[in-house]
């Protein structure tokens, strides 16, 4: 699962697992290359704010679990997180504004904001949907270029991690600009077309 504005056509892509530190061959990660991506039909990558910002790898071949590669759980259909949950975002995205790629998977602590707050004028207003969630927007920790595509993840009241959402986009002011939370596309407003593409593919 990635952000579809991560999919390029004409491209070729491989899916790297269980990495941590992308300067050294580590062992026990895996490259796969990706047999099939399917882009969700109704994105349109010249209006990001329209939301369904979603696309599904499916990959040549199958994923050896291990202590460091797990399947990811999804939240249940139309699960929306309240205000201030604490979730953990990740990814290899730039450490800030216009700064350095790190070589380590980087992860922070962002708390959800709910789409009453986030949509408010002097958030994100209209530019956030429903289909979207927002977290952080502190203006210290987010998201930031380079983390499109990763997970927000966030621990369930039985203690399992989900994946509720996938890095979409950040303020063009600045990663980190106050009350600019970074937007994700929330993973539960889309588990039937998850399902759909998965059957059919």
């Amino acid at each position: 699962m990635t952000a579809a504005h991560c999919i390029s056509s004409g491209r070729n892509y491989r899916v790297l697992v269980g990495k941590h530190d992308l300067s050294v061959n580590e062992e026990g990660s895996q490259t796969i290359s990706a047999q099939k991506i399917i882009v969700h039909e109704k994105w349109n990558s010249m209006f990001v704010a329209l939301g369904n910002d979603i696309a599904l790898i499916k990959l040549a071949e199958p994923v050896t679990l291990s202590d460091t590669i797990q399947l990811g759980c999804v939240p249940a259909p139309g699960d929306v997180l309240p205000n201030n949950y604490p979730c953990y975002i990740s990814g290899w995205g730039r450490l800030s504004t216009g700064g350095a790629l790190p070589d380590k998977l980087q992860q922070a602590l962002m708390p959800a904001v709910d789409h009453a707050t986030c949509s408010r004028f002097d958030w994100w207003g209209s530019s956030v949907k429903e289909t979207m969630v927002c977290a952080g927007g502190d203006g210290v920790v987010a998201g930031c270029n380079g983390d499109s595509g990763g997970p927000l993840n966030c621990k369930n009241s039985d203690g399992i991690w989900e994946v509720h959402g996938i890095a979409s986009f950040v303020s063009g002011l600045g990663c980190n600009t106050i009350r600019k939370p970074t937007v994700f596309t929330r993973v539960s407003s889309f588990t039937d077309w998850v399902d759909k593409v998965m059957m059919n593919n």
